[in-house]
């Protein structure tokens, strides 16, 4: 008996260790608020929005890209851009200025559907520049097809 209860003492507060990490493995996502992106070395565009991404192929604006993308997309989108359904799988997006022409009023304008916030308006966080560096890295993460 004295060594059942010795277990229970140490086995009761371990498990509600592995509770309490788990929750905050649930929560772990923390502010999702989209965070500002550093785009120091591109070159500024402005507000007014350009048609087109101007930062295509840019080995820097993909650099900053993809650590904007892990932090403000991936939550949703899947990490490395691999959807796991929550949201689009952005790999899918068309390349070039027929995929630009379905990103940039998505970032602008958000998702609402029923009156839900399916995705934030981007733009009212990140520049342009950011968005479009963004944009640079999905375009190395493009697929043709979801079997690939």
């Amino acid at each position: 008996m004295n060594k059942r209860m010795n277990a229970r003492r140490i086995v009761q507060p371990m498990a509600l260790a592995a509770v309490l990490l788990a929750a905050g493995a649930a929560f772990g996502h923390g502010d999702v608020t989209p965070q500002p992106v550093n785009t120091d070395g591109l070159a500024p565009i402005g507000k007014e929005w350009l048609p087109a991404n101007p930062y295509r192929n840019n080995p820097l604006a993909i650099k900053i890209g993809d650590s904007a993308f892990n932090q403000n997309c991936a939550r949703c989108h899947g990490l490395e851009a691999i959807s796991g359904g929550i949201a689009p799988d952005l790999r899918l997006l068309p390349k070039g200025d027929e995929g630009d022409e379905i990103f940039k009023p998505r970032v602008i304008n958000g998702s609402v559907r029923n009156g839900r916030v399916y995705m934030p308006r981007m733009a009212d966080y990140i520049s342009q520049e950011g968005l479009w560096a963004i944009r640079a890295y999905l375009e190395t993460r493009h697929v043709d097809d979801e079997n690939q």
